[in-house]
């Protein structure tokens, strides 16, 4: 079963069982699924009908490790690699065990790891969406469509080169700190576009309630390029859940300001969600409503992306289940060309510009 850096964390490696040895454990996901997406921005392009992997969450395979060191601590690893079950196909081929790739410590002072890591302001925002990113209805599609000059890190999902640090929860409230020397790739020679990143996650998580306060920050060093600036990208997220048994409510604000040392370009994006999830027997119903507005320099307007949409999950067995979702995406627009770009995406495949899809499919977890 796939694991968020924060569950993997306290769940998988802060349990209070004791091991007498080292074990691993193998552990999987395969989805496959057909996607109906139409309504494409560019004039011409018709509809599309596909067979796709990874639509509710990613296919993937994952190796977790732990070993009992004595005295309440425990060394752990996890390595996890996806792929598109309807080709074979590795989905990255610059990095194999893409999903996460981290060693670390934990025990009664907390845990640390390093690697490769789901980023803390991602997972805590992907346990508040309904569709938890996945599917159409995920909120990505409208969190990170723009085509500016950070449309690449205005939502970071993993950074490499990381370290993090999870504290021991205090009645429901722990703190996850982490820091990465170049998100999205190797170290380079004289740090030239190295994308520093903190985090910082005070969470409070008991019982019904879920909130919590993200801080992220992206420095990139100026590069050896025309472009010669310095990029700093700073990022507010603010969310909270409650669950009430029948229904359980979502709700998230993030502010994403954009700062170049030149002045040239300095985005702002506000983006916003409500969501609500409604579980009876072993059927599921899903909804949110996402709407993201971005301003260039002088507040200059650059358009709004509002997505909703309606989602269902039947669990067929603890390990299976059932999905289908709708998703629609209204993109503002000017003089027949559109401002945004926001289209249907979902957890493994591109949304190539469409603004309306429907999937439904099976995934198994093992």
């Amino acid at each position: 079963m796939r694991k968020t850096l924060i569950a993997a964390a306290i769940a998988a490696f802060a349990s209070g069982a004791a091991f007498a040895q080292s074990t691993v454990t193998v552990y999987g996901m395969v989805d496959m699924g057909f996607a109906h997406r139409g309504s494409n921005m560019e004039r011409g392009v018709k509809s599309q009908n596909a067979i796709n992997s990874g639509q509710a969450g990613a296919s993937m395979l994952g190796f977790k490790g732990v070993e009992d060191l004595g005295n309440g601590n425990k060394a752990l690893f996890v390595l996890e690699t996806a792929f598109q079950a309807d080709t074979g196909a590795h989905i990255d081929a610059y990095s194999f065990f893409n999903e996460q790739a981290f060693l670390g410590m934990s025990g009664d002072w907390g845990t640390a790891i390093a690697g490769r890591l789901i980023a803390p302001r991602y997972a805590f925002l992907k346990a508040l969406d309904p569709f938890g990113d996945d599917t159409v209805g995920r909120f990505g599609n409208v969190y990170e469509d723009y085509t500016a000059l950070s449309a690449t890190v205005a939502n970071v999902d993993r950074v490499n080169n990381a370290v993090a640090y999870v504290s021991p929860s205090f009645s429901g409230f722990n703190v996850t700190a982490a820091y990465a020397t170049n998100a999205f790739g190797a170290e380079s020679l004289g740090n030239d576009l190295d994308a520093r990143t903190y985090t910082l996650l005070p969470r409070y998580s008991d019982g019904p309630l879920d909130v919590g306060l993200a801080w992220q920050r992206v420095n990139i060093n100026k590069a050896k390029s025309a472009l010669g600036t310095r990029i700093a990208l700073n990022q507010w997220t603010l969310g909270a859940s409650y669950d009430f048994g029948a229904v359980k409510v979502a709700a998230a604000y993030d502010n994403f300001k954009q700062n170049m040392s030149s002045g040239i370009y300095d985005p702002r994006m506000k983006s916003w969600m409500i969501g609500l999830a409604a579980p009876f027997s072993r059927n599921a119903i899903q909804f949110s409503y996402n709407q993201s507005k971005l301003k260039t320099a002088r507040d200059t307007p650059y358009g709004k992306a509002r997505q909703w949409g309606l989602g269902y999950t039947y669990e067929l067995s603890r390990r299976t289940n059932f999905y289908a979702a709708y998703a629609h995406i209204t993109n503002n627009k000017k003089d027949g060309s559109f401002l945004r770009e926001a289209s249907v995406a979902d957890a493994s495949n591109d949304g190539e510009g469409f603004r309306s899809g429907f999937q439904f499919g099976l995934k198994h977890e093992f």
